[in-house]
């Protein structure tokens, strides 16, 4: 029964689930320019609407190859297995090249021993045929209606990373979280924020560094607690002294004047017949002296002379006890900005890892630390190779969501257990693998032995042209 698909170009219809466009007939150039046109264009639109992956592939003749068929599981994965030197890798460097462009061309292309130049043909689950052969390996690109395209078609859905993985496993830890970040759209984001942790954490490292000199310092710093807190005026005793001499002269002004009353006051009494008018006046002039005199007692300015000559020591460590108050002021404030700066960083941090939280990773528990890729809390050099092959082909997918397959070589290095775990993620993915093994097990989707497929039939092999060699008829 042929069921109708809608929403296809004109002329197109499906059969048993496969596409098959029919040319309406009747049509001149310029109809048969513009179907064209359709097909090609819905052919894309394909391509941008599902994941492309390998239906089928022959190779012939290139590298170790003389002639191989396979058809890889479209969901896990395809275990190329062999010993060495038999061809594994030229499978996939074949498969590389046929779709990935010239760039991927092997040195040394064809065969060893052949006549027969390299023939690729290989079908893509969405119908797409890409053929390499001939002379110049031409590529040859057909829809299922035989349009042709070329490389710029293939480059729409292969990722370049997916022909070649082990460019990304070889890349440093920090090139891969950028290939992350730019692939979840937060890369000059998380480049910023980087930028903003890294000068935090300078100026921070400076800070406390003259933190700890300035405490360092504070704590050399002897202290003197039985000191006042400024420095000592001398002036100001000084002037406290010379108050205390001029009131000591000034008794000993009055002391002498009083002396000097009671010598008259005695030539006076021997006089008293001529001075009795001069001898009442002294006599209350003396009464006053002697009143003022009385209880008067000279001040010691031995302290203050003491005082004085200690001065300078004392002045010596209050400011000593200034320079220790300073230097823990100092190191309590450049503390505070140490710690501001602390804070800063949790938060720069903080705004990183919400960045790739709110962001579509490749893979739960995928992350960026330190500049560095982490899965599950593990950077590249701690993960174990089945990790490793899913954060790859994880990352690789997310580049180019249309690219449903990846190659893989050497997987030799990983034991049936961790192949088993790593091909079920891939059928839970629903990711298309096709891996080389030296292995003749089980786990082995095909085995290459001699540049053949062990099981398959072998086409015969041209035998090499006959040259022409001087002296030999």
């Amino acid at each position: 029964m042929t069921e109708i698909k809608k929403n296809k170009p004109p002329g197109a219809f499906c059969i048993t689930g496969k596409m098959k466009r029919i040319r309406p007939a009747g049509t001149g150039p310029i109809q048969t320019l513009i179907y064209h046109t359709l097909s090609i264009k819905h052919l894309k639109e394909e391509c941008r609407d599902m994941a492309i992956k390998i239906n089928r592939l022959e190779i012939e003749n290139v590298k170790r190859v003389k002639a191989v068929k396979l058809e890889p599981s479209q969901n896990g994965l395809t275990i190329i297995g062999g010993n060495n030197n038999q061809g594994k890798t030229s499978i996939l460097d074949a498969i590389a090249w046929a779709l990935g462009g010239d760039k991927y061309r092997p040195s040394k292309a064809q065969r060893e021993q052949s006549v027969i130049p390299p023939n690729l043909h290989i079908v893509m689950n969405n119908g797409l045929v890409v053929e390499r052969k001939g002379k110049n390996s031409s590529l040859k690109v057909m829809d299922p209606d035989g349009k042709k395209g070329g490389q710029q078609l293939l480059n729409e859905f292969v990722e370049q990373l997916a022909l070649d993985l082990p460019k990304f496993m070889d890349a440093s830890g920090r090139e891969k979280a950028q290939t992350l970040l730019r692939i979840i759209g937060v890369g000059e984001q998380f480049a910023a924020l980087e930028k903003k942790e890294k000068e935090q954490w300078s100026e921070r490292q400076a800070i406390g560094r003259i933190a700890d000199q300035k405490e360092k310092y504070a704590k050399e710093q002897v202290y003197y607690p039985d000191v006042p807190e400024q420095p000592v005026s001398a002036s100001e005793l000084i002037r406290q002294q010379q108050e205390i001499l001029l009131q000591n002269g000034e008794n000993r002004r009055k002391r002498e004047q009083r002396h000097k009353l009671e010598q008259e006051y005695q030539d006076l009494t021997e006089q008293i017949q001529e001075l009795l008018n001069r001898q009442a006046r002294v006599e209350g002039d003396l009464k006053i002296a002697r009143e003022c005199a009385e209880g008067l007692e000279d001040r010691s300015t031995a302290q203050l002379e003491e005082n004085i000559a200690e001065i300078e020591e004392i002045n010596r460590k209050v400011r000593a006890n200034l320079d220790k108050e300073r230097a823990e002021d100092d190191a309590q404030e450049y503390r505070r900005q140490y710690q501001e700066l602390t804070s800063g960083i949790e938060e720069t941090a903080k705004a990183k890892r919400a960045l790739l939280e709110n962001a579509e990773l490749p893979l739960p528990e995928l992350a960026v630390e330190d500049g560095e890729l982490v899965y599950r809390g593990q950077q590249w050099d701690n993960m174990s190779g089945s990790d490793r092959l899913k954060v790859a082909t994880a990352i690789v997918r997310k580049l180019n969501p249309r690219c449903g397959f990846v190659l893989l070589d050497k997987l030799e290095q990983m034991d049936r257990d961790t192949l088993e775990e790593f091909g079920r993620w891939l059928e839970a993915e629903g990711l298309q693998a096709i891996a080389t093994r030296v292995s003749t097990g089980e786990e082995c989707s095909i085995i290459i032995e001699d540049g053949y497929a062990a099981g398959q039939d072998h086409p015969p092999v041209a035998a090499d042209a006959k040259g022409w060699k001087a002296g030999v008829f």
